[in-house]
């Protein structure tokens, strides 16, 4: 039989990221019931901020439904007192933006949802992944859109097959077309051996300029592919804009864990929500006997998303045709739309069309009158 007690015990070890204690001490957990093997209770939040919201759901929704003897949870979302003035979010004392007077619309006004691709670090296919995942959205109908704001290597323009230079119209940059979708990146405008050397001003001024000097016009989805690290790109892309969400990429083995570790405690200082994580070359299976190889180790993708209390939204397989496929300039999604990796590409974009949904409906009602 569930007891309120271990429903409670379970919740205690969610801990809100900004107030640094657990919910059920902080007051959010109201009209907690068990029925059998049901259970359904509040999140009676206060002034978490989005991010925080969708972390505290998903890991309350899961540490509950790990209760010996729970078959099904409910958690309904709500509104309540602020437990202490004092619990502010981590930005509001300078150290990440505050999405006040800087909004989307100053400048993307047809753009609907914001997309971040990154990692802690490089080799993991964060690009691969942004651009067959890019794809899959515009395959689904979707109205897409690229930013390669990885300044250091900037892959896109090769992955998507695009040689062409931008062009201008009213003194805006027009996007470079590429499988049906727009796209930018500095890649476009250097020789492919001119190395960047760019410091912190230099990657702020080109954020800014990829927004608001650029007519994206109406897209369902712009998508940046970030430089690995927690470095000036991912905060200025903060700074300017409220990102929708992130994907964390990662590979199973713990070496990438450990750094992308580091890049989600970034975002949640600058309280961009963690739209889940992406186990790139997870398994290998050999085409000639069919068998299952690790190669990478196992179990690292689920091991963080349970950690953050987030979705693993795909486990993407090692194969060398989706990397052939990226050196050729024709995504894997594209190339072969019938393969294993191309369908996994496919419910990854599902799976984000839904977690964008679900953070959604996280977001405060507007005010009337």
């Amino acid at each position: 039989m569930v007891t309120r007690d271990a429903v409670l015990d379970a919740l205690r070890a969610v801990k809100d990221p900004e107030a640094q204690q657990d919910i059920v001490s902080l007051g959010l957990i109201r009209d907690l019931t068990i029925a059998e093997s049901q259970v359904t209770f509040t999140l009676a939040f206060t002034n978490q901020s989005p991010g925080s919201k969708a972390t505290l759901h998903s890991m309350a929704s899961r540490v509950v439904g790990r209760v010996p003897g729970v078959s099904k949870v409910q958690v309904k979302m709500g509104s309540g007192q602020p437990a202490r003035p004092a619990q502010a979010a981590p930005h509001s004392h300078g150290q990440g933006p505050a999405h006040g007077p800087t909004k989307a619309d100053d400048f993307i006004p047809e753009v609907k949802q914001t997309i971040a691709v990154s990692s802690g670090k490089g080799g993991v296919g964060k690009s691969t992944v942004t651009v067959n995942l890019a794809v899959a959205l515009r395959q689904a109908g979707s109205a897409v859109g690229i930013i390669d704001s990885d300044v250091y290597g900037p892959d896109i323009p090769l992955m998507l097959g695009t040689r062409g230079r931008p062009g201008m119209f009213d003194n805006r940059i027009i996007p470079v077309e590429a499988h049906g979708m727009k796209m930018m990146s500095i890649g476009l405008l250097v020789n492919d051996k001119e190395p960047l050397v760019w410091r912190g001003p230099m990657i702020h001024s080109f954020i800014q300029q990829m927004l608001k000097d650029v007519n994206w016009g109406a897209l369902d989805y712009l998508v940046f592919d970030m430089p690995p690290g927690t470095g000036d790109a991912q905060l200025s892309l903060s700074q300017v804009i409220p990102l929708s969400g992130v994907v964390m990429v990662t590979t199973p083995q713990e070496v990438a864990l450990l750094d992308v570790r580091k890049a989600i405690a970034m975002f949640q200082k600058l309280n961009v929500p963690i739209l889940g994580v992406v186990e790139n070359m997870s398994y290998f299976i050999a085409p000639d006997t069919g068998k299952r190889y690790s190669i990478f180790g196992e179990g690292g993708g689920r091991k963080l998303a349970d950690e953050y209390g987030v979705p693993l939204l795909a486990q993407v397989p090692l194969d060398p045709a989706t990397r052939q496929a990226g050196d050729e300039g024709t995504p894997i999604t594209l190339r072969a739309p019938d393969s294993a990796q191309a369908r996994t590409f496919r419910e990854l974009a599902v799976a984000v069309q839904q977690r964008l949904d679900e953070l959604a409906a996280l977001r405060p009602l507007p005010k009337i009158g």
